[in-house]
């Protein structure tokens, strides 16, 4: 049997239990939060004072954390470009009745919620240039982008445990610089968003280990295809108006680290953990070839750390069409 049967045949495998992940690791759509619960109430007379409130909140927090909460709300409002890439996996149709359709779209009605009300926030904020931020968006969902995975469940599955836990990662420190400027309601929205993340986060590691329980080796061998090319963010081909593809991300990416919302260090830190949480020193019936990747994946966090340490993250001062002076 190929390799891409074997795949198909361990994702139908899977799907036979995909309602008690969507229990487990998804929320009822009636009892999870909505933005609306975060937001001021425009039926209230309270609205316009809880909006300047905000205003005024918000020029207390500089240029850079601004740019890093744009380039956040962006990169969650490219959910379509998310859905149809994971709609693809080998063993996924459409239909509505197949089991991993249903986990993807309601994974994306989940994340829906998270573009949603930070692009409120960014609008009733007054900090930044929505135009800019709209056009943004939509050359970012355009664009799409290649994360190297095709149409091979195992590296996909890969990619969202990494990318799921660097969202928690940034949200949750998003939030930790919110509440310490006295920003408490965007503190709290951030906070939450990373409640999500994570619990995402969870159920694509779930994934993987059960992959890794019935077919060991071709999962090792994903997992050390996706560290050596390295994970590709969603934001890598962020631009500005008028700008080229993926001339933003660089400069983007350069004020994030500056900020502390992630860096190279957080990066090194998830593959730290992915190695903890599937295990893989004790993972047994190994080809050699396998073996060999173990001991890649194990040594790698080491190697990208030293590199990480040398990494100088310049100080320059950048100017984003996203940005309104305070």
């Amino acid at each position: 049997m190929s390799i891409q049967n074997i795949r198909k045949e361990v994702m139908q495998t899977l799907e036979k239990n995909i309602d008690s992940f969507v229990d487990r690791f998804l929320m009822p759509i009636e009892k999870i939060w909505q933005p609306t619960d975060f937001l001021p109430n425009s039926q209230q007379d309270s609205f316009i004072d809880e909006v300047k409130e905000i205003q005024e909140l918000s020029k207390e927090l500089d240029d850079d954390f601004w740019v890093v909460l744009v380039g956040d709300t962006i990169t969650e409002e490219a959910l379509p470009t998310y859905e149809s890439w994971l709609l693809d996996l080998d063993g996924v149709t459409q239909q509505p009745d197949n089991g991993w359709a249903k986990w993807i779209r309601a994974w994306t009605a989940e994340e829906n919620r998270h573009g949603d009300v930070l692009n409120k926030y960014l609008y009733l904020s007054g900090r930044v240039n929505m135009r800019e931020v709209e056009i943004s968006t939509q050359h970012l969902i355009a664009d799409g982008f290649d994360i190297g995975t095709a149409t091979d469940p195992y590296k996909n599955f890969i990619y969202t445990s990494f990318q799921e836990l660097a969202t928690y990662v940034s949200h949750n420190n998003v939030a930790k610089i919110a509440k310490k400027q006295g920003h408490k309601a965007l503190a709290k929205m951030s906070k939450i968003i990373a409640g999500d993340e994570m619990r995402h986060h969870m159920a694509y590691t779930e994934f993987v280990k059960e992959i890794f329980k019935i077919d060991p080796s071709e999962m090792m061998l994903a997992f050390q295809h996706m560290m050596k090319h390295k994970i590709i963010m969603p934001a890598m081909h962020l631009r500005e108006s008028f700008g080229a593809k993926g001339s933003l991300f660089d400069d983007f990416s350069t004020v994030a680290q500056r900020v502390g919302v992630y860096t190279g260090f957080d990066y090194v830190d998830i593959l730290k953990k992915l190695n903890m949480t599937w295990e893989i020193d004790k993972i047994t019936n190994l080809t050699p070839e396998a073996e060999k990747a173990r001991d890649f994946l194990m040594k790698l966090p080491d190697r990208m750390y030293r590199i990480t340490e040398r990494i100088i993250v310049p100080d320059t001062k950048f100017n984003f069409k996203w940005m309104i002076p305070a």
